[in-house]
């Protein structure tokens, strides 16, 4: 990730990119929703599609959950996960990362 321009346009630095994403997915909004604060949100979309592909962010999940180390519970409270109606065929298409290392149902 770097913040180099394209054309001669400023690309839109990647701590607002990523912060656009998480605040998209934490609230369950369509891209378009995103405040513009964050940038555009068809900028904020590819590069969301353009990481999820490259790895990004199971690269960034690896390195937070190997900082903690091993614990000895896992909870999940169903009360604060929301997914978007999008969110089942992004699955489908392998773009949300791993979360764990049981095998993926075929």
């Amino acid at each position: 990730m770097h913040n180099a321009s394209y054309h001669g346009i400023p690309r839109v630095d990647d701590r607002r990119i990523v912060s656009g994403i998480i605040f998209v997915i934490r609230n369950g909004l369509r891209w378009r929703d995103a405040p513009t604060g964050y940038g555009r949100h068809k900028t904020i979309y590819k590069r969301f599609i353009r990481w999820s592909r490259l790895g990004v962010f199971n690269k960034i999940f690896a390195a937070l959950a190997g900082k903690g180390g091993r614990p000895d519970q896992l909870m999940i409270d169903a009360t604060h996960l929301k997914a978007h109606r999008t969110a089942a065929s992004l699955l489908k298409k392998g773009l949300f990362p791993a979360v764990s290392d049981a095998p993926r149902a075929a």
